[in-house]
This record gives structure tokens, sequence and C-alpha cells, in this order.
């Protein structure tokens, strides 16, 4: 088939490298305008345009979707089919072109977690079990019939990224077997129900900071749903502190939440139930670095709270 691809971060890398060796051909790559960023104001690309360029795959990349010049240059591609990984919404216009229309690859097993932070959500929220999903897009957001879905365990130690990193495989080789599947016609689409619908809402700042009064088994879920980016924050006599990884322990917690206990070179919080161990965190302007160390740089060791 000759695709179209349109994505942009690190999470459609691995899809776009299993079409490009596969039978099918890309005719070209969309992805984001480069964008100034940092203190150095660096321009910017995104790691779907360095894939393309290094293999010589046509690059576009819009502004506006909506806008007359995008929609006549995919016109004049006529893709046979529109692939979507982690991009922006597509304008109706646009999805009415290819032959099969457009199909999206999304990191949660639909109709739960539709939207922009499904492996954040997925974790912050406590489940042990997730996916990715192909669909066909339509003119709502992840709300189109399922081709199809492959589960995975999320396991006790994974955090965003180590579940990131292995939702962006397991997509690479659901999305070829669905590629194969609209080339032969032999697919049966599952239409899904709204009533079973979550939502995983785009993750602002203030959405990652650490409420101590919540019992364990919650502070220690947003900890690793959100690390290592943007990661779960607190502050520290003042300052934000990022806090990355933590483990619950079984011992009670009979003193104010947030109040810091250190025991043996380890740092432990309360929380409204149980104690949390904090083992893997960043003060403002400082590196990460282990419990063990911060403990070390501490000048008082007592009557110290996360706030």
């Amino acid at each position: 088939m000759n695709i179209v691809y349109m994505g942009t971060p690190e999470f459609a890398i691995p899809t776009l490298e299993a079409i490009y060796h596969s039978h099918h051909k890309i005719s070209a790559v969309v992805t984001v305008p480069d964008r100034q960023r940092g203190r150095g104001q660096k321009l910017c690309t995104s790691p779907v345009k360095d894939f393309a360029i290094a293999r010589g795959i046509t690059v576009l990349q819009p502004e506006r979707l909506k806008s007359n010049e995008f929609t006549n240059r995919i016109t004049e591609i006529s893709p046979d089919l529109i692939v979507v990984v982690a991009f922006r919404i597509l304008p109706e216009r646009i999805i009415s072109i290819p032959r099969y229309g457009a199909i999206n690859l999304h990191a949660s097993l639909l109709p739960k977690y539709r939207g922009a932070a499904p492996i954040n959500r997925a974790i912050m929220n406590g489940e042990t079990e997730t996916g990715v999903t192909t669909f066909f897009l339509d003119k709502n957001v992840d709300t189109g019939n399922i081709i199809l879905q492959e589960k995975i365990q999320i396991c006790d130690d994974d955090n965003a990224t180590t579940l990131h990193d292995k939702l962006k495989l397991l997509g690479a080789e659901v999305v070829l077997r669905t590629l194969e599947l609209i080339e032969s016609g032999n697919y049966t689409l599952q239409k899904q129900r709204d009533v079973s619908a979550t939502m995983a809402p785009k993750i602002f700042k203030e959405d990652c900071r650490i409420d101590w009064s919540q019992n364990a088994i919650s502070i220690h879920n947003k900890i690793r749903g959100l690390s290592l980016y943007p990661a779960a924050w607190t502050t520290f006599n003042g300052k934000t502190i990022k806090i990355f990884s933590s483990k619950i322990t079984a011992l009670p917690s009979p003193s104010e939440s947030g109040k810091i206990v250190i025991n043996d070179k380890k740092l432990f919080v309360h929380t409204i139930d149980l104690l949390i161990e904090v083992t893997e965190l960043q003060l403002e302007g400082k590196s990460k670095v282990t419990a063990h160390d911060f403990i070390n740089g501490l000048r008082e060791k007592s009557n110290l709270f996360f706030r």
C-alpha cells in the first residue's frame, strides 16, 4: 500500500521503522513544524522528521492541517491509507482522501483512556493491564471502529517510561498486522461502546503535585505514572522537588502527612495510612539523586516536611 505516515515523538518511531522495512511504500511523513526550544532557543526537529530525512522520505510540516495547500498536497500523493501515531487531530477532509481512510494507533484498550495521556493515567489509576488499539479515525477523538487490540500486563515495577517503551514496540507489531488485514480486506470492525469509555486528559503541572494526605498506594501510583516525565513533585523548604520512584511499606503512618522520617539512610514520608519510601528525587536546580545521597546532603535531619 501507498502510505502517508503522521507522527511526532519517539513513540511513533518503531511503527514508522516497521512500515519502512515492510513491502509498503511510505510516500510522505507528516510531522510538526520545527520549534525553538530551551534556554538557547535552539531549533529542534521531531524524532519522526529525523528518521524520515535520514532515509530520504519526503517530509511535510504543515502549520494548519485544514489549509488548502496541505489538503492539495495529500490529494496529489493519493495514498491508499494514512497511518497516525501520536499526532494531531485530523480534519475530516484529510481523513476522506485515502482509499482506505486513516487509522490510528492508541496506547490503551479503547474505549478506556481516550485522550492525550493514556499511559500515564492508566498507571496513576492503578491499572494492572493496558495495551494498544488500532482503529479507523472518524470525526471525534479516539472513538472510531476498532480493528485490532493487544493486551499487556502493567508490572509492579513499571513506570510511565518503561510502559511507554513496551507499548511502542507492541504498537509497531499491531500496526503491521492491521495493514495486512486492511490490504486483504479480511477483518471485522468492533464498534466502541461509549458507555464504557474513560478519559485520559492532558497532564498539566498542577496535576503532578503530590497530595501527601492521600493513601500510600495512590501516591505511589502517581509517582510511577509520571516518571520519568513530567515527574510528580512536591515542595521542600520552599523549593520544588521532583520524585521519580518510591516503595510502599507496611509501616503505619501515625504522624502528620508529608512529615519526613530518616532511618538507616532511607527516606520515608507519612501519608494518611502507611509510610512511603522515596528512593529517587531531584531538588530544584540540582541533579537527580538517590535518597541516600539526598540525605547525605542535608544539614538538618529532623522536623522535615514535604508540602
